[in-house]
């Protein structure tokens, strides 16, 4: 990892921590735990990866990990501004990363892991990239709202970078992850940016 990489993720540990203590203050309770828990992970990542490298990219953990930051970041939108699914949706998330955890536990379950795992995040996923831009768009929420949809695409991004450090490619893991704290860096600006109290 080079010396960069190592700012981009500095810069992205320092947005995350303001967008804790900053960011998420004016909210009722259950969105401030679910973007309080998002980006705390967001920042334990950033600070994991710049403490160890893109070696810590290869623990077990880092799945269950990356699927806990778009269920809270998702969970917070949901709960913030779509009240008649809130419930149901919790249970989703719940349930989501429960199979997630049992798929990645259970020898017996690993041709599941896939399957499930592309379910949970498309579906975090899809909340986090349509809902901000749709609101934004009809005027439901600031025009800046939409900038957490960008940072959304951008997670979404992150993850197929990651999936496909993992595979056997010509292409080697180095050339692939260094994209990462770039990525990492530019979707927790449009974060900050795009929860920015209005």
């Amino acid at each position: 990892m080079s010396s960069l990489d190592r700012v981009l993720l500095l810069g992205t540990c320092l947005l995350a921590a303001y967008q804790i203590v900053v960011g998420i203050d004016k909210l009722s309770s259950i969105p401030i735990i679910a973007y309080t828990i998002g980006f705390g992970v967001l920042l334990l990542s950033a600070l994991l990866l710049f403490i160890l490298g893109f070696e810590a990219l290869d623990t077990p953990a880092v799945v269950i990990i990356t699927t806990i930051i778009p269920l809270s970041i998702s969970s917070g939108i949901v709960w913030e501004h779509i009240a008649s699914f809130r419930t149901f949706y919790l249970v989703f998330a719940i349930v989501g990363f429960v199979a997630v955890i049992l798929t990645r536990s259970i020898q017996a379950l690993t041709n599941l892991r896939m399957i499930v795992l592309g379910i949970v995040h498309g579906i975090y996923g899809l909340i986090i990239f349509l809902l901000p831009i749709l609101m934004s768009i009809y005027g439901r929420a600031t025009p800046e709202f939409a900038l957490v949809g960008v940072g959304g695409a951008l997670m979404g991004l992150e993850g197929l970078i990651l999936s496909f450090s993992k595979l056997q490619t010509h292409i080697s893991k180095e050339n692939v992850r260094r994209f990462l704290p770039g990525l990492l860096l530019i979707t927790t600006i449009c974060f900050v940016a795009g929860f920015k109290p209005g």
